[in-house]
C-alpha cells in the first residue's frame, strides 16, 4: 500500500464533509475564514499562509474519470492549480507541474499527493513570463510525460494598487504577459501534441465581470482570458479539441498575502463579496477543471463555469 504524503493543518471542513460528494450546506462547507493580516514577497509561498488553504488532500476521492490522461497544469505548486493537480491524479492522469523556481517547496509537497496517488509527477520549475518560456514548457512537458491531452491555464499575476497613478505601464504589461500571453502561447505551443478528444481549460474570474477598483490590470486579463477562449474553443472544435473556462470567485490562495489585495481587508476576504458569506477553498475549484477536462463534458465546448459562491454574472 501506498504511503500518503503528511498533510499540513488546513482550513476545517463542515462536520460529515468527508469528501466533495458530501451532503452538506454550502454555507458551511468550510469555515468561515478570519486572516490576519499577513504579507510575503511575491511570489509567497502555500505553507506560509495562515491559515493554510485546503487542497482537498484529505478530502478529494476520484472515480477514475481521467484514467491515462496526461495534463499540463500552470501554477500547480499551490491554491487551484496544486488543488486540480491532486484531483486530476486521484482521477488517474498524470501530471505536468509548472511553478515559479522560488515555489519549489510547495511544488513538491503537491508532487507527493500526485505519487501516493499512483501516477506521475513532472516538475517543471519556469518564470512564465520570460520571453519564449511558455513554448519551452510545454515542450519539456510533452517530452516528460510522453504526450498531452489537456492542458489546463491556472498560474496568474495579481497585484493591488489603490491608486490609478500607482498602476505603471510596467506592472500592467507584466500582468497580461503571464496571465494572458503566456496562456496564448502554451495553447498555441501544445496544439501540435494534442490529438482529437483533447482539453484545455483556462483561467477567468469574478473579476472579468465585477473589477475590483484596485486590481483592474487582473480584472481586465481575466476578461480578455474569457474572451480568447471563446474565440479558441470555436477555431478547434472543429479539431476535436474542447477549449472551456472556469471563472472562480474569491478563493483563499497564496495571491491574496502577497500584494493581491489590500492587507487590511484580509480578515474580512470573501465574507461580503460572495452570497454564500464566506471564500471559497481551492479544494472546492477543482472539481470544475475535472468535469471540463472528462469525457461527460463531451458536448461542452466554449463555456464559462463561474464557480464564485452565487455573485451574478451576465
Amino acid at each position: 500500500m501506498t504511503q500518503q504524503p503528511s498533510t499540513r493543518a488546513t482550513v476545517p471542513a463542515a462536520e460529515g464533509r468527508r469528501d466533495q460528494y458530501s451532503f452538506v450546506d454550502p454555507r458551511t462547507a468550510f469555515a468561515v475564514i478570519e486572516p490576519p493580516v499577513q504579507q510575503q514577497e511575491e511570489p509567497g509561498l502555500q505553507s506560509r499562509m495562515e491559515p493554510v488553504p485546503d487542497l482537498g488532500e484529505t478530502s478529494y476521492r476520484g472515480t477514475g474519470r481521467l484514467q491515462g490522461r496526461r495534463a499540463l497544469i500552470t501554477g500547480g505548486d499551490s491554491g487551484i492549480g496544486a488543488a486540480t493537480a491532486i484531483a486530476f491524479a486521484r482521477e488517474g492522469a498524470d501530471v505536468a507541474l509548472s511553478y515559479l523556481p522560488e515555489e519549489q517547496d510547495d511544488a513538491e509537497y503537491v508532487a507527493s499527493f500526485v505519487e501516493a496517488a499512483g501516477r506521475r509527477a513532472v516538475l517543471l520549475p519556469v518564470d512564465l513570463g520570460e520571453e519564449g518560456a511558455p513554448a519551452a514548457l510545454v515542450a519539456r512537458a510533452v517530452e516528460a510525460l510522453g504526450g498531452l491531452d489537456a492542458v489546463v491555464n491556472v498560474a496568474g499575476r495579481q497585484i493591488q494598487q489603490p491608486e490609478l497613478e500607482q498602476l505603471g505601464a510596467e506592472q500592467f504589461a507584466a500582468t497580461f504577459r503571464v496571465n494572458v500571453f503566456a496562456t496564448f502561447e502554451i495553447v498555441q505551443a501544445a496544439l501540435p501534441h494534442l490529438p482529437a478528444g483533447s482539453t484545455i481549460v483556462n483561467t477567468a474570474s469574478a473579476e472579468a465581470y465585477q473589477p475590483a477598483p484596485d486590481r483592474i490590470d487582473y480584472a481586465a486579463t481575466k476578461g480578455a482570458i474569457n474572451n480568447l477562449s471563446k474565440g479558441l474553443a470555436q477555431q478547434l472544435v472543429e479539431r476535436g479539441i474542447r477549449v472551456n473556462v472556469v471563472a472562480p470567485g474569491p478563493t483563499w490562495t497564496v495571491l491574496q498575502p502577497t500584494q493581491g489585495v489590500d492587507p487590511e481587508e484580509l480578515p474580512e476576504f470573501g465574507a461580503s463579496e460572495a452570497p454564500l458569506g464566506r471564500a471559497a477553498q481551492p479544494a472546492e475549484i477543482a472539481p470544475a477543471y475535472v468535469f471540463l477536462t472528462s469525457a461527460e463534458s463531451a458536448f461542452v465546448v466554449g463555456a464559462t463555469l463561474n464557480v464564485n459562491g452565487g455573485m451574478p454574472t451576465p
